[in-house]
């Protein structure tokens, strides 16, 4: 005699159903259960600074839906949103984000929060570059030779660098010591530590940075430093799978009151890393 074959799953719930042991509701429950998940294509910087183990957590426990975040830089992370593969994009290249939405890849970007970056490099600054001069710094670096790790790999913080480069008169020279490592902001800040090297970076990262071995901020307060992050719900008219529902209540929270709370709280020893600005 032939052993039973197990009963499919999808022809047990329809039994069960049809059986009336499972209620309308609980079927309904399932199905938000089975969609309570989006994915978010997000910079290095939010990942590495600890934002986000900090702010997910409470979104979570908000909504019910669970948050994946594929960290890259911002380029490759907005590639990843005009491909469809990502339901959400938070980033910070605003040019960048202005032309994802004038492209019809969002219907609008909406501002998050903001930070600086700093110019970090060793305490004893070679090329001089102390002070609160972003340009005059890089001119130093050139000028000095100095060893300069850029990022190389098309992400906010790279093209925040490449606008102060194009602002000196030493972009097409930037001195032999100047190097791309196309790598996100916490393997850049690795091989500064370790080569002595300068580096620009975002705050948040730099602060929830803990190999900084001789490294120290030697530049910051300029206003060409400000950092800002945007948000937007990928187009489902461009990308019919894109979890519009579930990518909205994640827009709408953390640009709300809710989570523009949680953004101002998330603090490395007292000091803040973000400072929350949607709607302002």
């Amino acid at each position: 005699m032939k052993a039973n074959k197990p009963f499919p799953r999808r022809s047990m719930v329809r039994y069960l159903a049809a059986a009336g042991l499972f209620s309308a509701g609980l079927l309904g429950s399932a199905a938000v259960f089975a969609q309570s998940s989006i994915v978010v294509a997000s910079t290095t910087s939010t990942e590495q600074s600890g934002l986000f183990s900090y702010l997910l957590p409470e979104f979570k426990k908000a909504s019910g839906i669970d948050v994946k975040v594929v960290a890259l830089g911002t380029g490759q992370a907005i590639d990843m949103a005009r491909r469809g593969d990502a339901d959400v994009l938070f980033v910070h290249d605003k040019v960048a984000e202005d032309k994802f939405v004038a492209d019809g890849f969002a219907a609008k970007r909406q501002e998050v929060m903001y930070n600086d970056f700093v110019l970090i490099g060793p305490k004893a600054d070679p090329a001089g570059t102390r002070g609160n001069d972003i340009v005059a710094a890089l001119k130093k670096v050139a000028s000095a030779n100095a060893p300069f790790i850029s990022r190389g790999d098309k992400s906010g913080t790279h093209a925040a660098e490449l606008r102060f480069w194009k602002m000196t008169d030493t972009d097409a020279n930037k001195g032999t010591g100047y190097k791309e490592c196309g790598c996100g902001m916490g393997p850049a800040l690795n091989i500064g530590s370790s080569s002595g090297a300068y580096v620009l970076a975002d705050r948040g990262t730099w602060l929830n940075f803990k190999n900084r071995a001789d490294l120290t901020v030697l530049v910051e307060g300029d206003k060409r430093l400000f950092n800002q992050y945007g948000v937007m719900l990928v187009s489902a008219a461009k990308h019919p799978q894109v979890k519009t529902a579930e990518g909205q209540k994640f827009v709408d929270w953390v640009t709300g009151q809710a989570g523009q709370a949680v953004i101002a709280g998330y603090k490395i020893g007292g000091e803040q890393l973000f400072f929350p600005n949607a709607g302002k």
